[in-house]
């Protein structure tokens, strides 16, 4: 899935001091002064983190506090962060210390229309951690909730842990059959039951595509996934995300070969024409 460039897993999970500059005390005080409490009273969960950030624009509306988790089930050929795909190099770290980070930005993301993301990696194969987080930021922290996920564990994803989410951002790399596995690694099917289990319950709905020349930019494999997410119902956005090879460095330092190393960005032309598929079909295409 689409991802910012985090932290160097071998290093703590910290924002980038940059970002520090936008501390909110007053609710880092009111957060800090809850915690002592809650964990008389409970286990602290746990789970594997690569890094968290600051983003506008790329993971939901507004800015947001973004959450990469490890571990990964597909391994996508264009996957710019394939340092996060195995769970035991992330970085083992309580919920409360994420939280207590998000809500020193609070003030910050409320003025931004934004809210908290959680993106991976694949957040669904860390169930528990992800609903435990999603719990907090939504209702402890009071953000706008995100879910970035290929749905491919889509049934790990209880109804009490969808409850708590307010956009789901769901990649679906394509419409062909063996294209989707030659790019995955994994089925389409499981996605394709998750987003209808989303239009089930009437989660909004933002559908990701990523259009990489050669591989998932036939137009009739575009128009495929246009009519699935247009029958849905519940997609209030689509978002062509052109391929590019920025993660291709990290391919080299984990020493494998980035496997669409030939393979061109599409022109403008390109992505114009792929959005024009989409907005034939009625769906906002960006």
């Amino acid at each position: 899935m689409p991802l910012l460039l985090g932290q160097n897993p071998a290093a703590p999970a910290t924002l980038n001091p940059a970002a520090s500059a936008s501390l909110n005390p007053a609710a880092s005080a009111t957060l800090a002064a809850a915690t002592p409490a809650a964990a008389a009273t409970r286990h602290p969960v746990e789970g594997s983190v690569h890094s968290w950030d600051l983003s506008t624009g790329v993971d939901g509306p507004g800015t947001r506090f973004v959450t990469f988790l490890s571990g990964c089930p597909l391994t996508c050929l264009y996957c710019q962060n394939p340092d996060t795909w195995r769970i035991r190099d992330g970085r083992r770290t309580a919920a409360d210390d994420i939280v207590a980070e998000a809500a020193k930005y609070t003030g910050f993301i409320a003025a931004a229309g934004g809210g908290a993301t959680l993106s991976g990696g694949e957040p669904l194969l860390q169930p528990v951690f992800a609903g435990e987080l999603l719990h907090r930021f939504k209702h402890e922290v009071g953000l706008h909730t995100a879910l970035d996920t290929s749905g491919f564990l889509g049934s790990r994803a209880t109804d009490s842990l969808l409850r708590d989410v307010d956009l789901v951002l769901l990649d679906i790399k394509s419409w062909n059959r063996e294209t989707y596995k030659k790019v995955t690694g994994r089925p389409l099917e499981p996605t394709l039951d998750f987003a209808r289990r989303l239009a089930r319950l009437g989660k909004d709905v933002w559908v990701r595509f990523v259009l990489v020349p050669g591989l998932t930019d036939d137009p009739a494999n575009i128009e495929g996934v246009a009519a699935f997410a247009a029958s849905l119902g519940n997609v209030s956005r689509v978002d062509v995300l052109p391929f590019h090879k920025l993660g291709a460095s990290k391919w080299r330092e984990l020493g494998r070969t980035f496997p669409l190393h030939d393979t061109p960005s599409p022109v403008p032309e390109q992505v114009a024409s792929a959005r024009r598929i989409f907005e034939a079909k009625g769906l906002r295409a960006v």
